[in-house]
């Protein structure tokens, strides 16, 4: 019988959330993760094998945590329309948390270099896209609605801008507003 596998996998890739906030996704190494982990390179190595497989690990773990916040937002909705784009709105009225944003910026600097990582996201967001439409029917104010809200959000995820809670928070409501425009 072989042993136990004892270390979490949640352990590894917070850890190495934790180093591609301090260095860059691009000088992220396995023996930084089990430094980070206080565990063995030779564990890391055995769960991921590879940088590579760590970071797309790193990159499916914030689509599912991204889609299970952004799924309990709309869920509040359910039965309404345009439930996936209702709540996709509500989610986004809380801010990325500023430990977030290293990360995802260096993340954005490793997907843009390596179109196999894109894919994920790439899956996630025609997923999106595709509830969006067939919720909105043929509204045209739900899809724009949508790009204005990841406009928004790509915005301050690159630290390209942030705006106050008050501007936020009115950025919000004309989305909202987008959102609810039938067709013209």
């Amino acid at each position: 019988m072989g042993r136990k596998k004892s270390i979490d996998q949640n352990r590894i890739l917070d850890a190495a959330e934790a180093v591609v906030a301090r260095v860059g996704a691009a000088k992220l190494t396995l023996d930084g993760v089990a430094q980070e982990a206080c565990i063995s390179k030779g564990s890391v190595v055995y769960d991921y094998g590879t940088k590579q497989a760590l970071i797309e690990a790193m990159v499916e773990r914030a689509v599912l945590r991204d889609n299970a916040f952004n799924q309990a937002a709309a869920d509040t909705f359910e039965g309404s329309d345009n439930a996936t784009l209702k709540g996709r709105i509500l989610a986004a009225s809380q801010p990325f948390p500023d430990e977030f944003r290293a990360v995802a910026l260096n993340i954005c600097a490793a997907l843009a270099q390596d179109r196999s990582l894109r894919s994920a996201i790439q899956k996630n967001q025609t997923a999106v896209i595709g509830r969006i439409r067939d919720e909105a029917g043929e509204a045209k104010g739900p899809m724009l609605a949508y790009l204005a809200l990841e406009g928004l959000k790509l915005l301050e995820t690159l630290d390209y801008h942030q705006w106050s809670d008050s501007e936020r928070e009115a950025l919000l409501d004309d989305i909202r507003w987008l959102a609810s425009v039938s067709r013209e």
